[in-house]
């Protein structure tokens, strides 16, 4: 069952490029440069652009979200001396990453993303469990009602990585929903994390590994010397007019008369709205996407979110609610990720509503350009 993501761990090289580099600076290279298609990054183009490498260089991160937050610790551990700037404050309440749910899941991702989010997912999970052993890796379960059913099966056929349950297999995994479903899709690889609670930890960790943070810092590349690392996200438009935002809301709510270990996905006729534990009996309720940039909740959302943990179970009627919230993820037209390379700058963008799934993985290849030179033509263009 988990042939198809599986099978897309190796196959990143020969992936088909995303997008096409820049063409190289000097009218000299660009004449002596061999006919390439449209689509074919030039190594010699990236190169051309690159930023300054070397070990002393001093390297600053803008922006302390989650992306931020492990570009900055992994290029820490390499051995680099590694400021963070971040213009919110030590809670992060302005960072998209406040409002995430935290959940990586590239094997459900795979209903309607493209398949490099799978692949980046996939490697990106690996480096949760190694950092956070601690976190929750019980797996993730989608359901659905009768009158869903055509959804609930055509997710089965997107998807791999699942185990079809039934009623009393359901009721097993997650016995307070005994009863209320007569069938499931369980995947056992998926995990999920606090997103406020590891990104505190992740700048914690930056710190023992001798890096700094500065918040309630705004900068901007062009006021730090040496390598800028650029995670702004929307802030970034300046440099990169063509992101949007797209809003996800989420609700959070509290009761003790249901209990859950996993993530729940319920589906939906718009889309799959998820139910999320979290400590102290508090759940989170998101999945929305709103091709809007204001951050405020609709009614119409938060009566989907709220219907939808009581279609879970009538006991989240009588839960409380906590905390009303939205944040803006920054995406590009295509919904993929870049990371662009520049002159003594490097930007990770676009990471749209699989930050926490992706954030990691794509730290590991920055940090892999900024260390040796390596080029993943897949995310990888010029500035």
């Amino acid at each position: 069952m988990h042939q198809r993501l599986e099978g897309l761990r190796g196959a990143e090289s020969a992936h088909s490029p995303v997008y096409a580099s820049a063409a190289v600076t000097s009218a000299a290279a660009t004449a002596a440069a061999p006919p390439r298609s449209a689509t074919e990054p030039s190594a010699a183009a990236l190169r051309s652009e690159k930023p300054d490498l070397r070990k002393d260089a001093p390297v600053s991160v803008v922006g302390a979200g989650i992306s931020g937050a492990w570009q900055a610790l992994l290029l820490a551990r390499a051995g680099r001396k590694v400021t963070l700037y971040e213009r919110g404050d030590r809670a992060m309440t302005q960072a998209t990453s406040h409002w995430a749910g935290g959940m990586l899941a590239p094997y459900c991702e795979a209903e309607g993303a493209e398949p490099m989010v799978g692949q980046i997912g996939l490697r990106s999970l690996e480096m949760w469990r190694a950092e956070f052993p601690e976190a929750v890796f019980n797996g993730s379960l989608v359901v659905a009602h009768p009158r869903d059913r055509a959804d609930f099966e055509r997710f089965a056929k997107m998807t791999s990585g699942h185990k079809r349950l039934d009623a009393d297999g359901v009721a097993e995994l997650e016995p307070a929903l005994a009863g209320r479903f007569r069938e499931g899709l369980y995947f056992p690889d998926e995990g999920h994390v606090e997103p406020r609670l590891v990104l505190a930890r992740l700048h914690e960790r930056l710190i023992e590994a001798g890096g700094e943070i500065h918040f309630e810092s705004e900068m901007t590349p062009e006021h730090l010397d040496g390598l800028v690392i650029d995670c702004r996200g929307m802030a970034a438009r300046d440099k990169a007019p063509e992101l949007r935002g797209v809003k996800g809301e989420m609700v959070v709510i509290k009761t003790s008369e249901i209990t859950l270990s996993r993530p729940v996905r319920l589906m939906h006729p718009r889309w799959p709205l998820y139910v999320i534990p979290r400590e102290n009996n508090h759940f989170m309720l998101g999945a929305t996407t709103v091709e809007s940039e204001d951050e405020l909740v609709m009614v119409r959302s938060a009566l989907e979110l709220l219907s939808a943990a009581y279609a879970v179970h009538p006991a989240f009627g009588e839960a409380h609610i906590v905390e009303i919230g939205a944040g803006l993820r920054p995406a590009f037209p295509d919904n993929l990720p870049r990371i662009a390379i520049g002159n003594r700058r490097v930007a990770t963008n676009g990471l749209y509503r699989h930050g926490f799934l992706m954030a990691p993985s794509l730290a590991e290849k920055v940090v892999a350009y900024v260390e040796r030179g390596e080029i993943d033509n897949q995310v990888m263009r010029c500035l």
